[in-house]
């Protein structure tokens, strides 16, 4: 589809647990046809976990992008679609941490029509090793920014690197 009539999730996903994963697909899936927006598919991210260290290796999500489209039962405006996206990744990231637990593993980077959040437990320099996509040619943006910082007071995790879902600071 054209820019702006569908949307990517970068999304976490437990580490070598089939079941979980399933379960929070289907999570995902329901609640996008629940807000009328259309199931496009699901493509694992690739990457080269070659460079990394025992920890990050250990706790290492699957990773897969899920895509949207604007195009289900009503075609919406940006903001409405946005908005629309924002509730499915809200309400899907509270079922799954009533079913798994808070820390379960399960963490939607980003879901929007405008933004794809790539992060993880990396060095600055390690996030295009890590990450074939942002090597890949046809991998075009108009903009790329790369933000390195851990949590001080917490064990740093996936899910807890910066940046967060939007730019900020």
């Amino acid at each position: 589809p054209p820019s702006g009539e569908y949307a990517v999730g970068n999304v976490f996903f437990p580490p070598e647990n089939p079941d979980v994963l399933q379960d929070c697909k289907s999570i995902l899936e329901r609640l996008t046809k629940q807000r009328g927006l259309e199931i496009l598919g699901w493509r694992p991210v690739p990457v080269d976990n070659s460079m990394l260290g025992q920890d990050p290796l250990d706790s290492e999500p699957d990773t897969e992008q899920f895509f949207i489209g604007n195009t289900g039962t009503k075609k919406l405006s940006p903001r409405d679609f946005e908005r629309e996206l924002f509730r499915v990744r809200k309400m899907a990231e509270e079922e799954a941490a009533s079913i798994l637990g808070p820390e379960s593993g399960f963490y939607i980077n980003s879901l929007s029509s405008q933004t794809i959040t790539y992060k993880g437990q990396l060095t600055p320099e390690q996030v295009s090793q890590y990450y074939l996509d942002i090597k890949d040619p046809s991998f075009i943006t108009h903009l790329s920014l790369v933000h390195s910082r851990f949590s001080t007071n917490t064990f740093p995790s996936w899910e807890r690197a910066q940046p967060i879902r939007m730019m900020c600071h």
